[in-house]
């Protein structure tokens, strides 16, 4: 006998393709029915038997689309409907938005194909997507996602675009972002000065390519913001590119036209392999060939890595097939600033970089740059997580319900717990920038309008004066809620263990946690620190030995300050070529009366890097210690040297292994086996807590496990060597470690305050 079952989908179910797929799954099926979207996902009803409906839920979880990511499912039977076919309906939504946003796809190789073929309707077309690829959260205005929620709506299908949408056995049927040449985006051509000098949709592509092969700079909108590209095989307009942007040195990505293309160019595993040819099209940090063909050295300098990717839109594949060579796309933004989304904005912020701008008439309401990752072995490391990989739903319950966390300052970003999912938004930059601060406003506005989110309380990391805890606060005091302030690297542990749903486990487990900087309990800054996780609580067991912390945001970016820190007197005279007179004086002084202490692994990387004569100032975040990681990577010995292995100790020892690695420098030592010794040390002590604890399994994060060479260190060893997975380690996690510290650990839970405490030192580094 048939009776009326609803089924409930939830998860990555919207905007992939589901309903069209259920849809011709039930007609396969022979059912009679509906399909749509609700605040919780995909909603189904259905008149058949109790056995018929668990089989056709089975078939749905079988083969359901390739991007999507069903999280759960129910079957329950219903009030008893009448229906003669199985339809589409529209959607509804009855309560509040509990599912998780949809990620940008990259351009599939069916679309490709149309594009390609003279003979199909989107024969170059340049915006042609379908129901698995496209753009999604960045033109999402509101949920559940449907056409009349995106900025796509404002282009009408035409009739034949229409005929697609409605047809069961189009591969369009359903596609909520169709478009064609005849109704869909346009492109145009302007020069600096904002004139238009080329509009014909047939030929522009050609006029980009051609304007490219010249030597010109072109900011281009993709449909997640502005690209500024250049021609990767010319150092000289790539040089003039960096003094335009005011980018000395920091690595450009470069997108090649093909995969045949990148493994002609460079050393590339499987995984690197399926990451750029994925649905999320980072880009992929690979080691060069000894001859790559592009400008590897103004590309990146110093570095024998390149950051690579494929074409991910339509526009950028069909753009590629016409300049048939790399091409440099780095963010289109000044330095420092988040990346432009708006043609005006362009015509008044890019005129200065690039020589020609391409715009498109498609609003962008999420801009994002582009995500980047490496792969150690198979170990996914990601470096910025944002394009394709943001916004982030992971699957874990929660106990917590519109509760905030506003996450760090350098790698910002924020987390929402609402119902059952947990939002962690895209990577913002550097909210000491009053551009990106806004930027980070702007999104947290739109979220709370998409899920209708009014915050019960906000998390905030402990530093008074990270712009981050400071706009928390100030949110709590405008809407009269609580906040809890959460110590930085606490929340770095607790976000690896939310990752690996470790909170649930009665083993205790080591945390180690190193990184730049973070406003430790002591009011000392912390940044080399080793936990213990048992029964809900979280413990500091050791940590590296404090140094003195001088010259506050200018530490960071000057690794010579760590290594003049840290040196004894007697070999801190070697080092005073690095300083004038007056600097040196003036160091000393600091360090005679300084009070402020720090344990930063991240500022012992620098020590050694200035120790080695590899980097004395940091032109971007992390150059020192990309340089020693390269220098370490060159090293290819059998027997590196473990600077603590004769030293007995407690905390690890700072000064001692900075010392013991100059003196060895100047004693002739090489700098690829000191460097790859210094590294090997730190991963030795880690094997030597875990040991002397009784502790096998190690939640590693922080900014310092980007390191390749550590990575593979650690994971060669004997320990249970747990990493992030769909987050990054550095601060980009803070937020969701904030969630999961306070939802998990008991000394803390449900205890909020009103008040502005534990004030402590400025710094913003």
């Amino acid at each position: 006998m048939s009776n009326t079952y609803c089924i409930q989908i939830s998860g990555r179910v919207q905007g992939v393709g589901f309903r069209p797929f259920v849809y011709n799954l039930a007609l396969e099926h022979q059912l009679t029915g509906t399909v749509s979207n609700n605040e919780n996902g995909v909603l189904i009803y259905i008149n058949t038997t109790e056995a018929q409906a668990h089989k056709f839920l089975d078939a749905i979880i079988a083969s359901a689309p390739k991007v999507s990511k069903i999280i759960q499912s129910s079957i329950s039977e219903s009030a008893t409907q009448s229906f003669k076919a199985f339809k589409i309906v529209p959607s509804e939504t009855k309560g509040q938005i509990n599912i998780p946003l949809t990620p940008d796809f990259a351009v599939c190789n069916s679309c490709k194909t149309e594009m390609d073929d003279p003979k199909n309707r989107r024969y170059n077309y340049a915006f042609t997507t379908c129901v698995t690829c496209g753009p999604r959260y960045a033109i999402t205005t509101k949920f559940p996602f449907e056409r009349v929620h995106t900025t796509i709506n404002s282009f009408e299908m035409c009739g034949t675009c229409e005929d697609e949408y409605t047809d069961p056995t189009d591969r369009r049927f359903h596609s909520q972002t169709n478009s064609c040449a005849d109704c869909g985006i346009a492109l145009s051509i302007t020069d600096n000065n904002g004139n238009v000098i080329e509009s014909n949709q047939d030929s522009i592509l050609d006029k980009v390519a051609n304007i490219l092969h010249q030597g010109n700079i072109i900011a281009l909108k993709n449909t997640n913001g502005y690209l500024l590209c250049c021609d990767a095989s010319n150092p000289e307009v790539i040089q003039t590119l960096r003094i335009r942007k005011q980018r000395p040195n920091k690595p450009f990505a470069v997108v090649f036209p093909s995969l045949d293309a990148v493994q002609n160019a460079f050393v590339i595993s499987p995984s690197e392999a399926n990451a750029l040819s994925s649905e999320v099209a980072p880009i992929v940090i690979l080691n060069n060939k000894v001859s790559t063909g592009i400008a590897t050295q103004t590309i990146a300098p110093a570095l024998n890595q390149t950051g690579v990717m494929l074409p991910h839109t339509a526009l950028l594949y069909l753009l590629m097939k016409r300049f048939g060579k790399p091409m440099v796309a780095t963010s289109g933004n000044s330095h420092g600033l988040p990346m432009i989304s708006t043609e005006k904005e362009a015509q008044k912020k890019l005129n200065g970089i690039a020589d020609y701008l391409v715009h498109h008439n498609l609003e962008i309401n999420f801009p994002q740059d582009d995500s980047v990752v490496k792969y150690v072995n198979d170990q996914r490391i990601i470096i910025r997580r944002s394009r394709g990989l943001a916004p982030s739903n992971l699957s874990q319950k929660s106990e917590l319900d519109n509760v905030l966390a506003t996450g760090a300052d350098m790698k910002s970003a924020f987390a929402i717990a609402k119902k059952e999912q947990t939002y962690i938004s895209q990577y913002f930059g550097n909210l000491a920038s009053y551009d990106v601060l806004q930027r980070y406003t702007s999104t947290l506005n739109k979220f709370k309008d998409i899920f209708s989110l009014q915050p019960k309380a906000v998390l905030v990391d402990k530093h008074i004066n990270y712009y981050s805890t400071q706009l928390g606060y100030e949110l709590a005091e405008n809407h009269s809620i609580p906040t809890k302030a959460i110590q930085h690297h606490k929340a770095h542990f607790a976000s690896v263990l939310g990752e690996h749903q470790l909170f649930d486990t009665d083993k205790r487990i080591l945390g180690v946690v190193w990184d730049g900087t973070g406003l430790g309990d002591d009011q000392q800054i912390w940044g080399g620190e080793f936990f213990q996780y048992h029964n809900n609580s979280i413990e500091r067991l050791s940590q590296f030995e404090y140094f003195d912390w001088i010259a506050n945001d200018k530490m960071a970016k000057e690794p010579r300050l760590s290594l003049f820190s840290i040196l004894k007197k007697e070999q801190k005279a070697l080092i005073a070529s690095k300083f004038n007179k007056t600097e040196w004086q003036v160091y000393s002084k600091m360090l005679q009366k300084n009070e402020l202490k720090t344990s930063s692994v991240g500022r012992l990387f620098d020590a050694v890097a200035s120790a080695l004569d590899l980097a004395d100032f940091n032109t971007y975040e992390a150059e020192a210690s990309m340089q020693l990681e390269q220098c370490a990577s060159q090293y290819s010995g059998k027997a590196p040297i473990d600077f603590l292995q004769a030293v007995d100790y407690d905390k690890i020892p700072s000064a001692y292994i900075i010392n013991e690695i100059f003196r060895q420098y100047q004693a002739g030592v090489s700098k690829s086996l000191l460097a790859y010794s210094f590294i090997y040390t730190l991963a030795r002590c880690i094997e030597k807590i875990a040991s002397e604890n009784n502790l096998q399994t190690v939640a590693c994060s922080g900014g310092v496990f980007q390191n390749s060479v550590l990575v593979k260190l650690l994971l060669a060893s004997s320990l249970d060597i747990r990493l992030h997975k769909d987050l990054s380690p550095n601060d980009e996690n803070i937020a969701f470690g904030q969630l999961q510290y306070f939802q998990h650990i008991k000394d803390h839970k449900n205890v909020f305050s009103n008040t502005r405490k534990n004030k402590g030192h400025y710094i913003t580094a």
